[in-house]
């Protein structure tokens, strides 16, 4: 069952229902819905599109999102979220929402994701090397954000990324020199004033490799109290996964 209420200036809240898990897609973005996200839309286990963009959505997800095995495509952009995020999603992007939380390592678990969205947040830390595991990734944007440290030299095993996009951030040291690095433009970098080597005019010697990534109790110790912010909203994009959270995940 599709149940598409789009665009037609609904507003309140959403009460709890059933449905028997016969609801395929839902739709109800660009509205003036508000409260929690109901629980039982997150119960309907055959669920594969979820859109509730655009909306005055507030409170948590809850963690039974994370039960939803058929989802492919989640939109929660411009709404008014909060809380952790759940571990399930912690990989997913954020653009117009207010999640904070850490930022779970990545494992395997989302070797089909393709692009991952995370720009113009107020994201802080660093760049996880655990992307690494991404191994089909396509498409990567972190810019205008406050990420420091360096680009992990991990990177350069994402073969398939055609897209790179870290501008405008706080990052410093050398810029990877290797495989597909060496196609992407000064406007990938741009915006970060501690960066040096190509495609920038800034020479890195002849070291253009990066150490290790910092990691978060690395990072802890050069920054009292500094956490690793992430906020989060959820774009998606043709049969993906969108944390936008803006991801495009594609189901195994």
């Amino acid at each position: 069952m599709h149940l598409d209420l789009s665009n037609n200036s609904s507003s309140g809240k959403i009460q709890e229902f059933k449905f028997n898990n016969t609801l395929v897609l839902v739709s109800v973005k660009q509205n003036q819905l508000q409260g929690p996200i109901p629980k039982s839309l997150l119960d309907q286990q055959d669920l594969q599109v979820l859109i509730l963009s655009q909306n005055n959505f507030s409170g948590q997800i809850a963690s039974t999102v994370c039960n939803l095995k058929t989802l492919f495509l989640l939109d929660l952009g411009s709404n008014h979220l909060n809380g952790t995020i759940p571990q399930c999603l912690g990989e997913m992007s954020g653009l117009q929402n207010r999640f904070e939380g850490y930022l779970p390592s990545i494992t395997g678990d989302l070797v089909g994701l393709r692009t991952l969205n995370l720009s113009h947040n107020g994201l802080e830390g660093i760049i996880p090397a655990s992307l690494q595991h991404l191994s089909v990734l396509e498409s990567l944007d972190l810019s205008s954000n406050k990420i420091g440290a360096e680009i992990p030299q991990q990177l350069v095993s994402l073969t398939s990324l055609a897209v790179l996009n870290l501008s405008h951030n706080h990052l410093v040291g050398c810029i990877p020199k290797e495989k597909q690095f060496d196609m992407f433009e000064n406007s990938s970098y741009q915006g970060n004033d501690g960066l040096r080597g190509l495609p920038l005019s800034k020479d890195c010697g002849g070291n253009y490799g990066v150490p290790q990534a910092t990691t978060p109790a690395e990072l802890d110790e050069e920054e009292e109290g500094d956490l690793i912010s992430w906020q989060a909203v959820l774009l998606g994009y043709g049969c993906g996964l969108v944390i936008g959270l803006s991801i495009i995940y594609i189901m195994l």
